[in-house]
């Protein structure tokens, strides 16, 4: 945008990255994978975030040398031109993004129905969420400067509580481990991989950040010290609150109160209270999390939308194409929402984000201006060998679990495929 005083500043992108990652990370994500990683909780959430830290680089090479209110799109479109491949990337990012928006709009409703002030049951938890989703739709009509005072406002409310409520947990509870000190692991290698892959999605809210590059001040320098901050952020609360939990919860207490764990795990220490402190903290932290995450996806999608690269109808709907875009997000989110629990969302979003993240890594290696894009070759090698080896880690805990989750994720990167191959060849033979 032209307008200066519309633009992101270092400390709104920060908030936005932490409002993403907060929001879908240590309440959506807790107990998922805990169910997998066993007692070695924490050290899922911690390798999580050292390989977001790492595949992150390549993304911060691209947007220092490129920055753009595309971010992920303009990468691909970089890396693969305006083809099939940069278009069925993108758009495997952006699902996965909408999917993240389905999975914190069912935890806001998960949390909320905790709370003895609200007389709800947990049949209601699809319908709170889908509010939710029409919430943060509303919030996005209006201009950057309301969503960047509303991120920073609910990041630091967020970061604060949490960060309060565990250091509190650690200080009652005389720091005694009860999941984590058990001599059984609770996981097996395969299984910990597989939910450090899970992990991976309470991270990937940097990429928020990156969507919005264009908006950011200065975002030659400013969009890599947003990522790492917020990254930096997210980590050490996410290790407070994980040890929070360990030595509130036994394993098997926690896998019962999965959906809800960090409210469950304030009960021993804080009572009732707690609980309803923690639903507060939670209904901050999903709330400023989508919305943050509807802004970055819009604004992704224009870019697609204005290039060409995906198809676009107004429906006889009023205003610009990126309203026209927040309405269709706002639908896909809120059936996600009513139709998909949060382990299946949560698996379905870690594939798409995985297989675009790859295809990231490789078409950088292989096909970026090397004059304009300084990077290290063997870390982008790194980014895409671990993400094999998470991508295949997935594959095999999903198989055990959910083998129609698997045919419905092939099936759906199959589409979006086939759909934007069409599409791009029809649109070529219109022109030509």
């Amino acid at each position: 945008m032209d307008n200066s005083k519309n633009k992101i500043t270092l400390l709104g992108a920060v908030s936005m990255g932490t409002g993403v990652m907060i929001g879908a990370g240590i309440f959506a994500l807790t107990g998922e994978v805990a169910h997998y990683a066993g007692n070695l909780l924490m050290w899922a959430f911690i390798t999580s975030g050292a390989i977001a830290a790492l595949t992150s680089y390549t993304y911060i090479k691209m947007s220092n040398a490129y920055p753009s209110s595309g971010g992920i799109g303009m990468i691909l479109v970089k890396v693969y031109g305006k083809s099939t491949l940069a278009a069925w990337g993108a758009l495997l990012m952006l699902f996965s993004m909408i999917i993240n928006q389905s999975l914190v709009a069912r935890t806001f409703g998960n949390y909320l129905v905790q709370s003895k002030y609200i007389p709800l049951s947990a049949e209601s938890v699809p319908w709170l969420g889908l509010g939710l989703v029409t919430f943060s739709f509303l919030i996005n009509i209006l201009s950057n400067k309301w969503i960047q005072s509303f991120s920073f406002i609910m990041a630091l409310v967020k970061a604060i509580g949490l960060v309060l409520l565990a250091i509190g947990g650690l200080i009652a509870s005389g720091v005694r481990f009860s999941s984590f000190n058990s001599p059984d692991l609770g996981t097996t290698s395969f299984d910990f991989m597989g939910a450090i892959a899970i992990g991976i999605l309470a991270f990937k809210g940097f990429t928020t950040i990156t969507n919005s590059g264009g908006e950011i001040t200065s975002p030659h320098k400013n969009v890599g010290r947003a990522i790492i901050i917020s990254l930096s952020i997210c980590l050490l609360v996410y290790i407070l609150v994980t040890l929070a939990v360990g030595s509130s919860l036994s394993l098997p207490e926690i896998l019962q109160a999965k959906n809800y764990a960090l409210a469950e795990a304030s009960r021993p220490t804080y009572g009732e209270m707690g609980v309803t402190l923690t639903v507060i903290t939670a209904v901050i932290a999903t709330v400023s999390g989508i919305i943050a995450s509807m802004f970055a996806v819009s604004r992704m999608l224009t870019m697609l939308t204005e290039m060409k690269l995906v198809p676009h109808s107004h429906f006889g709907m009023p205003g610009s194409i990126q309203k026209h875009i927040l309405v269709y997000i706002a639908v896909l989110a809120g059936a996600l929402t009513v139709f998909f629990d949060v382990s299946r969302i949560a698996a379905l979003g870690a594939f798409f984000y995985l297989v675009m993240d790859i295809l990231i890594h490789y078409g950088v290696l292989k096909n970026a201006d090397r004059t304009e894009v300084k990077f290290k070759p063997f870390i982008l090698v790194s980014s895409i060998v671990i993400d094999f080896i998470a991508l295949g880690a997935l594959i095999f805990i999903k198989g055990k679990d959910d083998l129609d989750l698997l045919g419905i994720t092939a099936a759906s990167m199959i589409i979006i495929y086939l759909f934007e191959k069409i599409f791009l060849s029809r649109r070529r033979n219109n022109e030509s």
